[in-house]
């Protein structure tokens, strides 16, 4: 491949390249490299030139992949960062933590559990349809193409799960029974009936009716000759084949060098190198401790005669908390959400162009899915961010909780987050990608308080579900080094977590088979708020009167994703600047 040439320039100091100019074309090789390696993603980002293709994902393909960043790595490691510019020697230190990151963790062969309990390969191409563009007759053949081959795909990841179960690394089998109906749900009847098929529903008026009643044709066969057939083919070996040879066996910990894979990933989630699984639990610990204490005081002022327990029950169970209908609760939730967006602009200096809407989860994978979720848009897609609102099982999802998600999820969360990111002037393409979890969900976190501030809480009731949030993510610590580092059953975590929030015991059993099923990445929300509102504080502290709370949004945002020491960095360099410009 041609970057192979790149790094040997590099390595070898081309005499008429400067420090930038290596990186710069590292940076450019780097990023091609990406979106031929990962296609489905390359279309994610709003970059067509690959969208013919499913990735390639059989044990070679990963090898390739850990040489392909080990030799990035040595020719970033080549170039004189002393002679680089403040904005070069951000782009490099990034794409250095991420090839850092890729190497260790590419060292565990996680490809052989290729799956979450919310989401995984089965379920990750129904983003792709939606982020895909489908102007033209070619956007149709493009698609078509990567129907076709998508049963190689499906084919691949069952001989990865295979060698998952020969290894004895597999997902544990006590959560597998509430995973497999997101594995039937991509079962149907016809191809009508398949989310696949829903390009062809509405297709283009460019395109002629002869050739529309051609490709409609096309895509019926591939789905039902192909598609569908690859579908029952891995939801038979996921029953037959893998839930009765997975491990009996809960935690990361009891996965082979299960301790290394445990802390590698940890530290990638936290993007922290010293962290450790008992310094979070203990944390964790404390954090729960002080937000009981939040709460408690919440109850006082609802003015509730009972103890905590009593009053989450109440809040289980009273209907004046829940919504009617599933409409009901999105409507709810637009109406919090656009209520949040007319007060931005006090609070933010910079707002993105791009708009987002609300939608409902998809019904296919919604029973075993969390409770909201952000999903992005390219810059110059269709259509702009989305955020999803999970209506199933309605009656069991709090109304009181939609102002602390909303918040969270779209603004000023992750959409805002996320659509500022693809504004980074004067950045790689690959820093308007990237999403470090401790930043990214810390924000979301941190968005979530900074509503107190914007008074979008309007009951004591709200307050307790923001609460009830932050102690979700409190108990995250707590719980996820629980499971993986101590030995916890799946019982403790969910006693755990129903008895210190008001999550609805659904929600409380598919969190708590998510943190079984992704080790570490809880870990991100929690790590990256309390860093957030540490920086917050040296700021005020520093700037005194001159603090500006829109002029500090932008500070933490403007410059995409960042490592949690990287932005720590970045909150002195705007302090110094800040008091400079007062002088």
């Amino acid at each position: 491949m041609r970057f192979f040439v790149i790094v040997f320039l590099v390595l070898i100091g081309a005499a008429q390249a400067t420090p930038a100019d290596e990186l710069s074309a590292l940076i450019d090789e780097y990023w091609a490299n990406e979106l031929a390696e990962h296609p489905l993603s390359a279309t994610g980002s709003g970059n067509a030139d690959y969208n013919d293709r499913m990735p390639t994902v059989a044990p070679g393909d990963y090898q390739r992949r850990a040489e392909e960043a080990a030799a990035f790595a040595a020719g970033l490691e080549a170039i004189d960062k002393t002679a680089l510019g403040a904005d070069d020697r951000l782009n490099a230190e990034l794409l250095g933590f991420i090839l850092k990151h890729d190497i260790t963790l590419a060292a565990f062969d996680s490809w052989r559990i290729p799956f979450l309990a919310d989401t995984g390969f089965h379920t990750n191409f129904g983003y792709v349809v939606s982020s895909t563009p489908f102007r033209t007759e070619t956007d149709y053949d493009n698609y078509l193409k990567r129907l076709a081959a998508f049963p190689a795909y499906i084919d691949q990841n069952i001989a990865n799960m295979r060698q998952g179960i020969a290894d004895g690394f597999t997902q544990p089998k006590e959560i597998l029974p509430k995973i497999l109906p997101s594995f039937a749900a991509q079962i149907t009847d016809s191809a009508e009936a398949h989310p696949y098929f829903a390009p062809f529903q509405t297709m283009s008026k460019a395109i002629s009716k002869r050739r529309q009643k051609a490709l409609h044709k096309q895509a019926r066969k591939t789905l039902e000759q192909a598609v569908i057939p690859a579908f029952e083919r891995l939801y038979g070996f996921m029953k037959n084949e893998y839930l009765p040879a997975a491990r009996d066996t809960l935690g990361a910990y009891d996965l082979p060098d299960g301790k290394a894979y445990y802390t590698a990933r940890l530290r990638y989630y936290t993007t922290l190198d010293d962290a450790t699984a008992e310094d979070i639990h203990d944390l964790g610990l404390k954090e729960v401790a002080r937000i009981r204490t939040e709460m408690a005081g919440v109850i006082e002022e609802t003015g509730f005669d009972g103890n905590f327990a009593a009053f989450l029950e109440f809040l289980r169970t009273d209907k004046q908390f829940y919504a009617t209908s599933p409409e009901a609760l999105l409507e709810r939730a637009a109406w919090i959400a656009k209520d949040i967006d007319g007060r931005l602009p006090a609070y933010f200096g910079k707002l993105p162009r791009q708009p987002y809407s609300v939608e409902p989860v998809p019904a296919e994978i919604a029973p075993n899915y969390t409770t909201a979720r952000y999903i992005g848009a390219a810059k110059d897609a269709d259509r702009g961010g989305q955020f999803w609102v999970n209506t199933y099982d309605f009656e069991h999802r709090p109304l009181y909780q939609l102002a602390a998600m909303a918040l969270h999820e779209a603004v000023p969360g992750h959409h805002l987050q996320s659509a500022l990111s693809l504004e980074i002037e004067n950045a790689p393409a690959f820093r308007k990608e990237f999403y470090p979890h401790a930043f990214g969900e810390g924000w979301g976190l941190y968005a979530e308080k900074l509503g107190v501030e914007m008074e979008i809480y309007q009951t004591p009731y709200d307050d307790f579900g923001r609460l009830t949030w932050e102690m979700w993510r409190a108990a995250r610590l707590v719980i996820d080094t629980g499971l993986h580092a101590k030995g916890w059953t799946r019982d403790q975590a969910v006693d755990y977590l129903a008895s210190n929030t008001a999550l609805s015991l659904h929600n409380v059993n598919t969190e708590v088979d998510r943190y079984i099923a992704w080790p570490g990445q809880a870990l991100a929300y929690k790590m990256g708020e309390l860093t957030i509102w540490e920086l917050r504080a040296k700021v005020e502290k520093e700037l005194g009167d001159k603090f500006d709370i829109r002029a500090f949004h932008d500070a933490v945002l403007n410059g995409g994703g960042l490592p949690l020491e990287v932005l720590r960095a970045q909150i002195d360099t705007y302090i110094a600047e800040a008091k400079a410009e007062t002088r």
